[in-house]
């Protein structure tokens, strides 16, 4: 079916495209591609489907299935995520080895910021930052379904970062735009289009990067990306970044089958997603790097840290839980936290100026004289899979599990046990005895109405399922 499209809009990209004008629209009434990106501290194997050039870990694959359930989604074994914004890799393969600190400012729903968590060189430290509150909860789950524990998610105004002058060697702008790499996957992304909001959009990307600009390191790396068209939101941006920042261009090396449009305005290249030449949507990217600015200055005294140091008697009560022993244990008002020992300082002078919504590893809740393991340990990098008992659930009995149902497997002890499928973890479940206590999160539930699919159609979706 074809799409109707603003009128301004049409000319705008006749003139953009020129010959080319036909196959663009021809490809906006074509089905999009669903693409995956695979997890490899859970998955080493490959999923059904096709490699995705620009991305080691990306894949399209054949058909959609009902994702919401699969239980390797919710456990984090790989994200669903258009193919043209895993571009970003290619910027990450020009950073030298070495940890690094790295802020992506407008991180929500999760999908760069899960990317960029794989990609950092070991003990490194990501950022990630979403200013709507919504929003910022859900880039939270996300991420701790990933399992990094090198990662705080904040809550912030662009703004807000400007105490952390030149604090972050990366720093990563996904700005909100006009959405026209969008149109077909979105109609409500049509409908909103207009000449006027391209204007409004263009100028509050600028104030986002003049706003965030101070807290880049002098020689860090800027990578600017839209999901527009529209050179205004795009290309004049960067020129006008060149006009009061001194920048260097970061070109990349693209392949000519991968059929990415290279342009290029003030002397800085930028790259072109147009779905009629790359099996993706819209999508724009520009790095460079900053050559400007001061270097960071932690305060000496940083006072007021919302955690303590667990004690010596805590540690205990969750000995030989983790596989890494670079992690700080941090009491949170009863919650114990796993977190980059080499980066707490670092997180005290963050939560000091910035709200932060979770950092590290949430491990545990103090109860008594115990400790209850938390949901995101099981999901985690560092949980230690010889601690607790284990029970592999089938396909139905993860479903019912990530519904919040009952579940009553077969279990010899009591106590807690991790409940996996096809041996990757999924959460915690008490034994009682007569019964099975789970600590699946309420706000993580399946809401969906699972019943037509547990009597005879779960298998059918299964078959479609990226990993089998």
């Amino acid at each position: 079916m074809a799409v109707q499209l603003p009128n301004s809009f049409s000319k705008r990209m006749q003139s953009q495209l020129g010959t080319e004008y036909d196959a663009f629209l021809l490809s906006l009434s074509e089905t999009a591609a669903t693409s995956v990106r695979i997890n490899r501290t859970k998955l080493a194997g490959k999923p059904n489907g096709t490699s995705i050039p620009w991305c080691d870990t990306g894949f399209y694959l054949d058909e959609r299935p009902l994702f919401t359930l699969d239980p390797l989604l919710h456990a984090g074994v790989y994200y669903v995520q258009e193919a043209s914004s895993m571009f970003l890799e290619q910027a990450f393969h020009e950073l030298p080895d070495g940890p690094i600190k790295v802020l992506d400012l407008c991180g929500a729903p999760g999908g760069k910021s899960t990317h960029i968590a794989s990609l950092l060189p070991a003990n490194s430290l990501l950022v990630s930052n979403e200013v709507i509150r919504s929003r910022a909860s859900i880039l939270s789950e996300n991420l701790k379904k990933w399992g990094n524990p090198n990662v705080l998610v904040t809550n912030n105004d662009p703004k807000d970062f400007a105490p952390f002058e030149g604090f972050f060697d990366v720093l990563v702008v996904d700005a909100p735009c006009s959405g026209e790499g969008l149109f077909r996957r979105d109609e409500n992304a049509i409908t909103e289009w207009s000449p006027e909001n391209t204007q409004l959009c263009a100028q509050r990307q600028q104030r986002i990067l003049a706003d965030v600009w101070p807290a880049l390191k002098p020689g860090g790396m800027l990578i600017y990306s839209t999901c527009t068209y529209n050179p205004g939101e795009n290309e004049e941006n960067l020129k006008w970044l060149s006009e009061f920042a001194e920048v260097e261009n970061i070109s990349l090396p693209v392949k000519d089958e991968w059929g990415v449009t290279q342009t290029e305005a003030a002397g800085l290249s930028g790259y072109r997603f147009y779905p009629h030449k790359t099996k993706g949507e819209g999508f724009f990217m520009a790095v460079v790097r900053k050559l400007d600015g001061e270097t960071a200055r932690m305060p000496k005294k940083i006072k007021g840290a919302a955690f303590t140091t667990a004690s010596r008697n805590e540690k205990v009560l969750i000995e030989d839980w983790l596989t890494s022993d670079e992690m700080e244990l941090l009491n949170l008002n009863g919650t114990l936290l796993s977190f980059p020992g080499r980066y707490t300082a670092d997180l005290t002078w963050l939560q000091q100026n910035l709200r932060i919504v979770h950092a590290g590893i949430k491990t545990g809740e103090i109860k008594k004289k115990e400790v209850l393991p938390a949901h995101e340990l099981a999901l985690s990098t560092i949980l230690n899979r010889g601690k607790f008992p284990e029970i592999e659930l089938s396909l139905e009995e993860s479903i019912r599990f990530l519904h919040r149902d009952d579940i009553r497997p077969e279990a010899t002890e009591r106590g807690w046990h991790l409940l996996t499928y096809r041996d990757i973890p999924l959460g915690w479940a008490k034994n009682l005895g007569n019964r099975f206590n789970s600590n699946y999160p309420k706000e993580w539930r399946i809401r969906m109405d699972i019943t037509e699919y547990l009597t005879g159609k779960l298998e059918e979706e299964n078959a479609k399922f990226p990993i089998r």
